[in-house]
């Protein structure tokens, strides 16, 4: 299901762990936010492992196919935003001024995202504070962390947020 007014994007970078992606579908369609995964998946995209973690709610995700990066870019158009997410960034996401239509990157779960990626948006670079005993967060949580930050500084838009 196409959404021409989504408030963001998502991108995972050759995801490794269906359940991370099944989780994050579900996030996508509990927002209305495309889910764009781009290069190699560790897995298949109608897997069980995915399919489970997402539940009956894929009919309502967007989910989008991409070769690579530069195929993204080329879908994205010319004045796409990216901002990526990576431990090894070294500003805090809540620093992130986050816009409509912005594209939230994600690498892989065991590798991140790639260094020419990292170099490339070296300015818009972010991470989220964790414990140095911690290696790293989980990719959907961390994902979903991002998302809502950036939701609520949007003012949730497209959301019903009184009751």
């Amino acid at each position: 299901m196409e959404n021409p007014e989504a408030p963001l994007n998502i991108v995972y970078v050759n995801p490794e762990i269906p359940q991370n992606t099944g989780s994050t579908a579900r996030l996508c369609a509990a927002t209305g936010i495309p889910l764009h995964l781009v290069g190699r998946l560790g897995f298949r995209i109608d897997d069980r492992a995915v399919r489970r973690a997402g539940l009956d709610y894929w009919p309502h995700v967007d989910v989008r196919r991409h070769k690579d990066f530069a195929a993204l870019k080329e879908s994205a158009g010319p004045g796409a935003r990216f901002l990526l997410f990576s431990k090894s960034a070294a500003r805090l996401y809540s620093g992130a001024v986050f816009k409509p239509g912005d594209y939230l990157v994600f690498g892989a779960e065991t590798k991140g995202l790639p260094p020419e990626l990292m170099r490339e948006y070296e300015d818009s670079c972010f991470r989220i504070p964790i414990l140095p005993a911690v290696r790293s967060l989980n990719l959907a949580t961390s994902t979903g962390i991002v998302v809502y930050e950036a939701l609520r500084s949007l003012g949730f838009p497209g959301l019903p947020i009184s009751s």
